[in-house]
C-alpha cells in the first residue's frame, strides 16, 4: 500500500490572507484569539474594516511597535493593540450587546472540531482536567450575523478537525458559514459541505483523505497557480 502524501498546502500567513479577501468592504469584524488575529494584517488595499473587541473597543487598530505598548490598550487575548481615529471605548456588558445585538457582521474563529452540517467545538476538549476556554465564542456564534473558521486541516497527530459529528462540547449548532484550512476554503451548504478553493499544490482527493466528512468540489473549483 502506498503512503499518502503530505500537501504542503498554506501557511498560517496565507491562511488569514485567503479569509481577509472574503471579509466585505465595511464589514463590522470581531477577530478570536490566536491565528485568526492574524487576519487584521491582511485587509486588502481600498478596503475598510472595523474591528470589535468584546472586552470594549471598535475601532481596534494594528499591534504597537515594541516598547510603544499602552497597558490598558489591549485585546480579548490580552495582546496590546492600538485604536483607529474615531474609535469608542464601552462597558464590557455594551460591547455584549453589540454582539447578541446582531450588529456585528462577521466573526473569524478558531476551532477544535467543526461538523459537516456546521456545529462549532472550540472551547473544550471535555476531557477530565482540561481547561475550559469559551470566553465570549457562544455569544459570538449566537448573535453574529456570518461566521467565518480558520483552523489547520487536521490535528497535530493528523486527526481530522473537520468530522461528520463533534465529539467535543459545542460552542453552537449550525452556526458556521465558511471554513478556512490550510489545505482548501470550504462552504458550509445545507447539501453538505463544499470545497470552492484548493491550496496550491493540494488535490481534491488529499483533502478527502483528510476530512472526516464527505466533501463534494465545487462547480467553480480553482486552484492558485
Amino acid at each position: 500500500m502506498t503512503e499518502k502524501s503530505t500537501p504542503q498546502g498554506w501557511t498560517r500567513p496565507e491562511m488569514a490572507k485567503r479569509l481577509a479577501v472574503d471579509i466585505p468592504d465595511g464589514s463590522y469584524v470581531n477577530l478570536g484569539i490566536g491565528m485568526p488575529e492574524m487576519v487584521a494584517h491582511f485587509v486588502p488595499e481600498g478596503r475598510e474594516l472595523i474591528y470589535h473587541v468584546e472586552n470594549g473597543l471598535l475601532g481596534m487598530g494594528p499591534n504597537p511597535p515594541e516598547g510603544q505598548e499602552d497597558p490598558e490598550l489591549i485585546n480579548a487575548g490580552k495582546k496590546a493593540v492600538t485604536a483607529i481615529p474615531g474609535a469608542a471605548y464601552f462597558h464590557h456588558a455594551d460591547s455584549f450587546v453589540m454582539i447578541r445585538g446582531h450588529h456585528i457582521d462577521l466573526c473569524v474563529l478558531g476551532a477544535m472540531q467543526i461538523s459537516c452540517e456546521g456545529d462549532l467545538a472550540n472551547w473544550s476538549t471535555g476531557k477530565e482536567g482540561a481547561i475550559p476556554a469559551v470566553g465570549g465564542a457562544m455569544d459570538l456564534v449566537a448573535g453574529v450575523k456570518t461566521i467565518f473558521v480558520l483552523t489547520q486541516h487536521t490535528t497535530k497527530t493528523g486527526e481530522p478537525k473537520i468530522v461528520e459529528q463533534c465529539s467535543y462540547p459545542l460552542t453552537g449548532k449550525n452556526c458556521v458559514d465558511r471554513i478556512y484550512t490550510d489545505l482548501c476554503v470550504i462552504e458550509v451548504t445545507g447539501e453538505g459541505l463544499v470545497v470552492t478553493d484548493l491550496a496550491p499544490g493540494v488535490t481534491f482527493q488529499q483533502v478527502q483523505e483528510r476530512t472526516g466528512a464527505p466533501v463534494t468540489p465545487g462547480p467553480e473549483l480553482r486552484s492558485p497557480s
